[in-house]
């Protein structure tokens, strides 16, 4: 039975999260936090879930359930109904049961992290679907989420950049000792990163050439590939979000904000992030001088424009002691709770969380199909 759409009937929003990588929960919080905002009486939700089998199935529109419970992330359901986008209708199997399509979607709203999703996959099936999403386009997800290629295109742009040394599989399996010699150029301490991966997973300090071997294999668990950043002594953390146009316009960049971590952590990692009783503290705005504020803010707008980027992004900083300033990296689909860094900073620059999420809808219905 199809339940095609009429012109009076309102668009419908299918909010797609989980997914396969090591951030699946973490898309899922988010999910729950958009899924409790989308203004029901302008949108049709339908909440559709990956499992990390790569299974797709309709999942429950209960925002509850997507929330952190004792320190636990939560999952998809993996025994729901089967779903699959045939063009632009959503077509559901339960089981024993012939499918049947529920209609048209208007928009999907993507919100996955990692790979399989934020990296211009799920980006490139919607494209050839002819489905409009919210977010960044094939190659902005793709850049965005490879850092060694992001830092490629941000140097070709005369963006600053942390010094780094990539360490592929090949590289690393060939020749170890020529790896570890280019990491030592960087000098002690290094952070040792996935060089495809977020919320901090696979993150070392590393800060004697001994424990480098044991940093990359903790790194290589997420992606075979990884990169080594120099450290930045002494460095703060600043953040700036940036939303695309409206109707052409130029992309806006909110106010700045400080992410100050607790003294039991060496950087921002997971824990830091995303459990309450860990001892993070946000400062938004950040207390920076004006100048150096609009400087960020500039520069989140440039990296954004650089990567050709779409909906929004949040550009991570280091400020350095005499306020010289290197980009860490673009996030092409950031942490979006209510008390993430990026919906705060937007909340404190005038625009609420609700507010956010129907300018994310309304930028993705306003972009046309196919190149652009």
């Amino acid at each position: 039975m199809s339940e095609q759409q009429t012109p009076q009937s309102k668009p419908r929003v299918a909010v797609v999260f989980g997914g396969r990588s090591a951030e699946h929960g973490v898309s899922c919080v988010t999910a729950g936090s958009v899924l409790a905002a989308i203004d029901r009486s302008r949108y049709d939700v339908v909440p559709i879930g990956i499992a990390t089998d790569g299974r797709w199935v309709l999942e429950a529109d209960d925002s509850a359930r997507l929330a952190i419970t004792d320190g636990k992330l939560p999952e998809v359901d993996p025994g729901k109904a089967v779903v699959s986008l045939a063009g632009s209708e959503i077509v559901v199997r339960e089981p024993s049961e012939v499918p049947r399509v529920m209609g048209e979607v208007d928009v999907v709203f993507p919100l996955l992290h990692g790979p399989w999703g934020e990296d211009g996959t799920i980006q490139g099936l919607l494209e050839t679907a002819g489905v409009r999403y919210v977010g960044a386009g094939v190659l902005a997800s793709a850049v965005g989420m490879d850092k060694h290629y992001m830092k490629l295109l941000f140097q070709a742009q005369g963006l600053p950049v942390t010094p780094y040394v990539v360490v592929t599989p090949r590289e690393w399996s060939r020749d170890p000792n020529a790896c570890r010699e280019s990491v030592a150029t960087l000098g002690f301490p290094v952070f040792v990163k996935p060089a495809r991966a977020g919320s901090s997973f696979g993150i070392s300090k590393v800060d004697e050439p001994a424990d480098l071997d044991a940093a990359i294999a903790s790194a290589q668990r997420f992606d075979p590939k990884v990169l080594v950043e120099g450290y930045a002594a002494g460095a703060r953390e600043i953040e700036c979000g940036v939303l695309q146009g409206l109707d052409g316009g130029a992309p806006e960049a909110s106010v700045v904000a400080e992410i100050v971590v607790g003294d039991d952590h060496d950087f921002y990692d997971f824990e830091a992030k995303y459990l309450p009783e860990e001892a993070t503290r946000l400062d938004v705005p950040a207390k920076v001088p004006d100048d150096l504020a609009e400087r960020l803010r500039e520069l989140a707008v440039r990296a954004f424009e650089a990567i050709d980027g779409e909906g929004l992004a949040r550009v991570d900083f280091f400020v350095l002691p005499d306020y010289s300033v290197v980009i860490n990296e673009i996030n092409t689909m950031p942490g979006f709770t209510p008390t993430s860094m990026f919906p705060r900073m937007w909340a404190e620059a005038g625009l609420d969380y609700p507010a956010l999420v129907d300018r994310l809808i309304t930028l993705a219905r306003q972009r046309p199909l196919g190149l652009r």
